[in-house]
């Protein structure tokens, strides 16, 4: 028998640190380190994550053939001490405070991730696999070509920034990758879209969501100043931006006075007020990130003649943008990896190994190889069960039929369901394993959940999921969407003429339409595609519910509450559940109530 090649990714010390483990080509395991830590965009070195993936295959560091981790801190050592030359005598406080963690951890990496390792498997050095490194854009490249359901395809990757590449573009062709062009740091679209995030009063790496979903209630007013004095866009796409309004090249902060003298007003203070003017602002710079990624994709598609594009990049996480470049691009077909931020770089990194450094053969897998990307753990239900009784709960354990027949009356009665089942989704969309569910047509649907639930800003936007064979009778869009990343219209036909006179926020009280909980305020909405091929109880849910109302769409949103991770383990759904307003927690077949 011939002995199974493993590879083990690893992504950390920057943000959204995880693991990922490759077999034989095939992925098995992908998690963040978050997920176990419970701190949000964990960046430490991911023991968990890794303690996950061998016990996930039965299986000790030293049965591992290559570890890779998925950057090369020299080179970004080189772009940080080349840009504080550049800018010198400015940025010397940011300097001093980037020096010491260099110095001592990230510059002699490979001997830190040695250390961790040793430290994680009780191997000495000797016995420690073999450490490679990848390129940053290289991971998230390979990430987006290699589990995709094409033989070629253009690939695209868009973030903030790697060792020096902020956009990069690519062919992959079988097993292998070419690089065609890339655009450097300081000029990103990814941080220009940060520096916007830290503009309107969010947390940079992790408050990007919150703008994107922000921008519908403003108006693009700002979007012409952005073009003239923020960034010079070519007509294909590629851009520079004039960094005397920027800080984040050699300072403490993204933006800088003549920013904020621009747009007329400082940076808003974080969870102050929300006024039309910071929803203006979000507007505008969502417009612009969009022309370019659709520009620099229409680009792409003429310069390799390809049918099909792949994305990664933290940027790709943009669905909005997204359903712009499905449509617009001139490719056929898209496909975005759903882990597509940092990371998915563990991930992409492992899957350059095989591919690239051993020049093993691929055959491109359908629907994709990611296996729905619930990658992560799944518990027994005795350790479920173990987890309910230890808080004292009521615990009804229901077959199959009769557990989606029993939520789906729930559903229908107005309760928001915690729902708790196999795999643990990868990367930052609950999938229908980690999810938070509840009844699409009521208009009280979105801020109840947001306000009471999970302790957010009421006009965070809920993701629709709906069975795949009656997505076409709800939403604009004819090709699957089972990772959430692609925003599209309800169809005219499912629309509500009923209009509030309002402005800002206050359009949330409009219903917009048959699901208004899911009916963003421009009567778009981020659509989940269900085909049950990995979830198959989610399915069988979203089926009862429209076998009793005529609706096959939920409410679909991460079980969590603010400022925490998805939920991993039955312990963490418990709590969840018990510091929250959800009516009911179903854990696989058990369904779960506080005492009366």
């Amino acid at each position: 028998m011939v002995p199974m090649t493993r590879i083990l990714g690893i992504s950390a010390y920057y943000h959204d640190s995880a693991a990922a483990l490759v077999e034989d080509g095939e992925i098995r395991v992908a998690v963040q380190e978050e997920r176990f830590s419970r701190v949000k965009h964990d960046a430490r070195f991911p023991t968990a994550a890794i303690t996950e993936c061998l016990t996930a295959i039965d299986a000790r560091l030293d049965e591992i053939d290559y570890v890779v981790f998925y950057d090369k801190p020299l080179l970004k050592f080189e772009r940080l001490l080349e840009t504080y030359l550049s800018v010198a005598p400015r940025g010397i406080r940011s300097f001093i405070a980037a020096m010491p963690v260099w110095l001592r951890e990230k510059l002699f990496l490979k001997q830190v991730l040695r250390r961790e390792l040793a430290a994680l498997s009780g191997l000495s050095a000797e016995q420690l696999p073999r450490l490679l490194f990848s390129q940053h854009h290289l991971s998230h490249a390979a990430s987006a070509f290699y589990p995709s359901p094409y033989p070629e395809a253009a690939v695209l990757c868009l973030d903030g920034v790697g060792e020096w590449a902020t956009t990069s573009a690519w062919r992959g062709t079988g097993n292998r990758l070419e690089g065609l062009w890339e655009l450097q740091f300081p000029h990103s679209l990814g941080l220009l879209y940060s520096a916007f995030t830290y503009y309107c009063g969010f947390r940079v790496n992790s408050g990007e969501y919150k703008l994107m979903g922000l921008a519908p209630y403003g108006e693009p007013k700002f979007a012409k100043k952005i073009r003239e004095h923020l960034i010079d866009v070519k007509p294909d796409g590629t851009f520079r931006l004039n960094m005397a309004y920027f800080d984040y090249a050699h300072g403490l902060r993204m933006t800088n006075e003549r920013f904020h003298r621009l747009l007329g007003r400082p940076p808003r203070e974080p969870e102050s007020e929300l006024d039309q003017y910071y929803m203006d602002v979000a507007s505008s710079i969502q417009q612009v990130t969009e022309e370019i990624v659709v520009a620099l994709a229409r680009t792409l598609q003429r310069e390799t003649g390809e049918r099909h594009l792949c994305m990664a990049g933290g940027v790709a996480l943009n669905c909005v943008a997204n359903g712009r470049v499905l449509r617009e691009s001139g490719f056929e077909s898209l496909w975005i990896q759903p882990a597509a931020g940092d990371a998915g770089g563990a991930l992409g990194a492992a899957l350059g190994v095989w591919y690239e450094y051993l020049g093993k053969p691929r055959v491109a897998q359908q629907p994709d190889g990611m296996s729905g990307s619930l990658l992560g753990p799944a518990y027994e239900s005795d350790a479920m069960r173990a987890a309910a009784v230890a808080e004292g709960l009521v615990i009804d354990e229901l077959g199959d039929d009769a557990l989606a027949s029993e939520i789906a009356a729930r559903l229908d009665d107005g309760e928001v369901i915690g729902w708790f089942q196999g795999r643990m989704e990868f990367g930052p969309r609950a999938l229908g394993a980690r999810s938070i569910i509840g009844d699409p047509r009521s208009p009280q649907m979105q801020s109840r959940i947001n306000l009471k639930i999970k302790f957010r800003e009421s006009f965070r936007p809920f993701a629709p999921a709906v069975l795949e064979e009656r997505c076409a009778e709800w939403f604009e869009l004819d090709v699957p969407s089972p990772y959430m990343l692609l925003v599209a219209p309800v169809t005219e036909s499912r629309r509500s003429g009923e209009q509030v006179a309002a402005n800002g926020l206050g359009r949330l009280r409009q219903r917009r339409s048959a699901i208004a909980a899911v009916t963003h305020v421009d009567y778009s909405a981020r659509v989940q595609t269900v085909d049950g091929r990995w979830n198959r109880r989610f399915r069988d849910l979203i089926a009862a519910f429209e076998q009793r109302t005529g609706v096959p769409v939920l409410v679909n949103t991460s079980f969590n509450v603010r400022g925490e991770p998805i939920v991993c383990t039955p312990a963490d759904a418990v709590r969840c559940f018990l510091k929250t307003d959800l009516d009911t927690l179903v854990l696989g077949n058990l369904v779960i109530r506080r005492p009366r």
